[in-house]
């Protein structure tokens, strides 16, 4: 019924309609992006914990209390500032930021501009979508590639991490989009650019370190590719692989002369495959080419 409501829309509706959904999934992935780093931290922890008991001559279950709750939906979104949970009315994307000028509404504390951004994206992400395949399940398919590519981005560049959590389900999903006809990229196409995608970084990485030895990127750049290629197809590797370098390069001499660079004075590359990977669906891997003289 949903689908058929949302079919009959015209068109300019449809595309409101998809653009505020995007903003509801991005306020979600705001949360995505702060907490599951964390969530993988605390996992890890515990998994440490749980292997080091037994040399330690026992578990210790008995005295250690039980962790609070920590995951995609408790505890409730609270000020990071006062710790002051986060009134509905307060937590409208892009709008209620606005309002509150950028700033906690119990204690003033500053929101990053991080958070409007991010649902602004998506919004957009999600109306561009639309406007290319309509109302049908092809279009909830890529929507939830936009989501997935915007989330490994930003969670990425804070965290210089690539969740298994998000990559491999990504990589999968477009096989199976492919599979079903629902991303418009032939099946073979899909499996070769999921394997082109993830061996190409692979071979990069293992040739960089045989020669300097030291890790040029993590494996998550592999995966993330690898998933980029199933949803793209391996014609789109080309021109998103040069795009990504080229703008990785470009902002990691800019961040080196501002003296920005993290600890370990490197740039991670995820942001940049995800937004080749935008790039090539928006514009397409040959006009693509042709635009950068190839």
């Amino acid at each position: 019924m949903a689908t058929t409501y949302f079919a009959t829309l015209p068109e300019p509706w449809g595309w409101v309609v998809s653009a505020v959904l995007g903003l509801i999934v991005g306020s979600f992935l705001n949360v995505v992006i702060h907490r599951l780093p964390r969530m993988l931290e605390r996992r890890w922890a515990a998994e440490c914990a749980a292997l080091q008991a037994p040399a330690a001559g026992g578990t210790g279950d008995a005295a250690a209390p039980a962790p609070e709750r920590y995951d995609l939906l408790a505890p409730r979104s609270h000020c990071p500032a006062c710790h002051t949970p986060i009134r509905w009315y307060h937590n409208i994307p892009v709008l209620s930021w606005l309002a509150l000028r950028g700033r906690c509404a119990a204690c003033a504390a500053p929101i990053s501009w991080r958070y409007p951004l991010v649902e602004g994206l998506t919004g957009l992400a999600f109306a561009l979508v639309f406007a290319r395949h309509g109302a049908g399940a092809a279009t909830v398919a890529w929507w939830g590639f936009m989501a997935a590519v915007l989330a490994l981005a930003f969670i990425d560049w804070d965290t210089t991490l690539l969740p298994d959590d998000i990559t491999l389900p990504l990589v999968w999903a477009g096989l199976i989009a492919a599979a079903t006809g629902l991303s418009g990229v032939a099946l073979p196409d899909a499996l070769w650019g999921a394997v082109a995608g993830y061996l190409s970084l692979w071979s990069v990485y293992w040739a960089f370190k045989l020669l300097t030895g030291k890790e040029g990127m993590g494996y998550g750049d592999f995966k993330l590719l690898a998933a980029l290629g199933a949803w793209l197809g391996w014609s789109a590797l080309i021109p998103l692989v040069l795009v990504a370098s080229a703008l990785g390069a470009v902002v990691g001499l800019l961040m080196k002369a501002s003296n920005a660079l993290r600890e370990g004075r490197y740039v991670p590359f995820g942001p940049f495959l995800a937004f080749g990977g935008l790039l090539v669906w928006g514009v397409g891997p040959q006009r693509l080419l042709g635009a950068l003289g190839l």
